[in-house]
């Protein structure tokens, strides 16, 4: 598992290199950043999976910055059809393929420690990020930030998004029950090795906390390892100091 090709960037953090990577997934070449730590020494990999779909929610470099300061090794999917991409995202269907083309990339990385491999997933991130810790038990930590856990449920509750999930996913959840099913994790934890983060604002409008709720009580009922972080004044985003404060007690968690 190779990168096909990688571009350097401008890095806005002097001691951390900044690259778009093209990869192969499924035969299709995605595209993503990969954030590297100067130095020579092993260091944990990072997987940050992004929330939205399309140009809604994309990568924003100062998030995998954040993140390689803490240091780690960060690969950050745009996913398929994104950003000159080839193919078109289903959310959270296929597109699944594109976060554990990239774990496997960050495992196989010559800087990278694979026996610290974690995963951060923000909002619809999140079942990317349960469905790679599913597929792939080396994960040793997974942070589901605001994070979707439960389709049916997104659907429900985000009328905004409606067509476009009938549209991506072929239909409602009364009509294709089975390919939410598919796309909502909860009901595989038991495959996750890894213990589990979930960070989540009670306040949130975006990804209700009855995700978090679900999320907890599913890990509860598979007997996984699990720690949650609910702050009652948080919405979807949050306030910016905090949100750096919060990221590095995470990292910290995760090592």
């Amino acid at each position: 598992m190779n990168i096909h090709s990688k571009i350097r960037m401008p890095s806005p953090h002097p001691s951390i290199h900044l690259y778009q990577i093209t990869y192969v997934s499924s035969g299709l070449k995605v595209k993503g950043y990969m954030a590297l730590p100067t130095g020579d020494q092993k260091r944990p990999g990072l997987l940050y999976l992004r929330g939205g779909i399309k140009s809604v929610g994309m990568v924003r470099i100062q998030r995998v910055i954040q993140w390689a300061a803490e240091g780690f090794v960060v690969i950050a999917p745009f996913y398929r059809g994104n950003k000159g991409g080839e193919g078109q995202e289903d959310f959270c269907g296929d597109d699944r393929y594109d976060a554990i083309a990239a774990f496997d990339l960050l495992k196989n990385h010559p800087q990278v420690d694979e026996h610290s491999l974690h995963i951060v997933g923000f909002s619809r991130g999140g079942v990317m990020a349960l469905l790679t810790g599913i597929e792939r038990a080396e994960a040793k930590s997974i942070v589901c930030w605001n994070g979707v856990s439960d389709m049916v449920l997104t659907y429900w509750e985000r009328v905004d998004l409606r067509r476009m999930m009938k549209r991506v996913i072929g239909g409602t959840p009364n009509k294709y029950p089975d390919r939410y099913e598919w796309r909502t994790p909860l009901h595989h934890l038991e495959k996750i090795e890894g213990k589990l983060l979930i960070i989540h604002g009670v306040l949130d409008k975006h990804v209700s906390i009855d995700h978090a709720y679900r999320l907890e009580e599913a890990c509860r009922l598979a007997n996984k390892t699990v720690e949650t972080w609910y702050y009652d004044s948080y919405s979807h985003q949050f306030p910016l100091p905090s949100q750096r404060k919060i990221l590095q007690e995470a990292a910290k968690w995760m090592k």
